[in-house]
């Protein structure tokens, strides 16, 4: 379905290029140039960003290093102050800034103002909260012996953010990175480097120098750079499990500790009992299968894989199908429009590489399949139908991160059937089961090898409940207080009160 209102959100001014954030200053790239920034609505160059090198690095890592020393001594009342400070500035400016995410993304504006810049907000109310509300930890050993754990902020921290949320991913990894007490270094995607700029913008005011340094640059010429640096204590990143492999290699280098949220291919389960009723819950989950193609599929928890009982799956399928073609795109500022641009030429590529291989691998094609030709200014932008194909888990359609949307859909007997399916995969990030069967809406989800199971719903990420992956999909914990242990080292100040040696010697 396309259409597009006249009532589109105000496209954002933006300045011609974008320097680099270092040590509190906006600092030009020490090599002098910068590199275009393609809008994905349009195809057209929407402003520029700093094209690094090794020097803005080090001098990136320098400044973290040295507002260390202060930042990571202040009381975490103030840290909560200046949190609480941020997530207020991006409420008061909340328009503005889902616009720019949706120009340097693509994304829908009605999912950037309603989940991505809303979410940004509520990690840093979380984290501010958390900190206050923490408290250490004491336990006498014996009479003559008492434990005191203390934790404290690691350093530097390296953070490589994706380009799928340029913001909320960022906001995952900041907000509690600095609620620690740590300092960090911000290496944005290259594809979408200027939404974080602007953010910065607006709140560099409510941080001492140095306590955020942003630099922008391709990550090829810059991740082992600021991942190897001696002065990073721990590297973050969101991304590719390809790439997750080489941050992971590039630690090793000076033995850091690594947070990584990889890829995914999420299975999303229904069973008879759903049809049991035509009510709402129906119409919910009919709108859960459809959520493969929330942010134009490009989410790592995507469900990308759906599995439908046998005995229902005619019936559920044409209406997962009428939602889908019910889907309107159109001009991504069109906050009617529910689905907008791929991010990048590269990745409309990718996925129309894909829906020809399930061509060629046999697939049945139920609906989609191809480019949507908006026309007018949109016709350069990279856009794809929401697509689905019928077909088995030994695909590389099911078994491979396509980052699109691109639903494939497949049929089960019996729930070890389902379960068994849902496994057969190298990730673990996320799943979904839908039931109105108190027994299966516990025991399903715990035998499915993923870090976030949702159940009777899909693609809820509230601070507060931890998200990450099992196998190939990563290591750690995010959007939880947990994620602070990832950003600490934990002391154990051991004390004897006893005044008698211990007479070895």
């Amino acid at each position: 379905m396309s259409s597009t209102s006249n009532n589109l959100v105000a496209r954002p001014n933006l300045k011609p290029h974008y320097d680099n954030f270092i040590n509190g200053k906006w600092t030009p790239p020490s090599t002098g140039q910068y590199f275009e920034v393609i809008s994905p609505v349009d195809g057209k160059v929407m402003s520029k960003a700093a094209h690094s090198a090794k020097l803005d690095i080090e001098n990136a890592v320098n400044a973290a290093h040295e507002a260390f020393k202060t930042w990571g001594k202040t009381s975490s009342t103030e840290r909560s102050i200046i949190l609480n400070k941020i997530a207020d500035r991006i409420e008061a400016n909340l328009e503005y800034i889902a616009a720019v995410e949706t120009m340097d993304n693509g994304k829908a504006v009605r999912e950037t103002m309603a989940a991505d810049i809303p979410l940004t907000i509520d990690h840093f109310r979380y984290f501010a909260g958390v900190i206050r509300a923490e408290e250490g930890s004491i336990s006498e050993l014996d009479k003559d012996t008492v434990s005191i754990i203390v934790h404290e902020p690691i350093g530097v921290v390296a953070q490589i953010i994706p380009w799928n949320f340029p913001i909320l991913m960022a906001a995952w990894k900041l907000a509690p990175a600095l609620a620690a007490g740590n300092c960090v270094v911000l290496k944005p995607a290259e594809s979408t480097p200027i939404s974080i700029m602007v953010l910065m913008e607006l709140i560099e005011d409510l941080l001492p120098a140095g306590v955020i340094n942003i630099v922008n640059g391709f990550g090829a010429e810059l991740g082992r750079t600021l991942v190897t640096n001696p002065k990073v204590a721990k590297a973050a990143f969101t991304g590719s499990t390809a790439t997750g492999r080489m941050v992971m290699q590039y630690a090793t280098e000076n033995i850091i500790p690594v947070t990584l949220e990889l890829g995914g291919k999420s299975p999303n389960i229904f069973f008879p009992s759903v049809m049991d009723a035509d009510d709402e819950f129906l119409d919910k989950a009919i709108e859960g299968a459809v959520l493969f193609a929330l942010n134009q599929g490009e989410v790592c928890t995507c469900p990308s894989r759906l599995l439908i009982h046998e005995s229902i799956y005619e019936k559920f399928i044409e209406k997962v199908i009428a939602r889908t073609k019910a889907i309107k795109v159109g001009h991504p500022l069109d906050p009617t429009v529910m689905m907008g641009a791929q991010a990048s030429q590269i990745q409309k590529d990718k996925i129309l590489s894909y829906i020809n291989l399930g061509k060629e691998e046999g697939a049945e094609l139920l609906c989609g399949g191809d480019v949507n030709h908006l026309g007018d200014e949109l016709e350069g932008g990279y856009y794809i139908q929401p697509t689905l194909f019928k077909g088995h888990n030994k695909m590389r359609l099911f078994q491979e991160e396509i980052f699109g949307p691109v639903l494939a859909v497949t049929t089960f007997k019996t729930t070890e059937e389902a379960i068994e399916i849902a496994n057969d995969t190298l990730y673990g990030l996320g799943a979904g089961v839908w039931t109105r069967d108190a027994h299966e809406l516990y025991t399903v989800p715990r035998a499915i090898q993923a870090g976030r199971v949702w159940v009777n719903q899909y693609h809820a990420y509230p601070a507060g409940a931890p998200f990450g992956g099992y196998k190939q999909s990563g290591i750690g914990r995010e959007n939880h207080k947990m994620m602070l242990g990832h950003y600490r080292q934990s002391k154990n100040m051991l004390i004897s009160y006893n005044k008698n040696k211990l007479g070895f010697f």
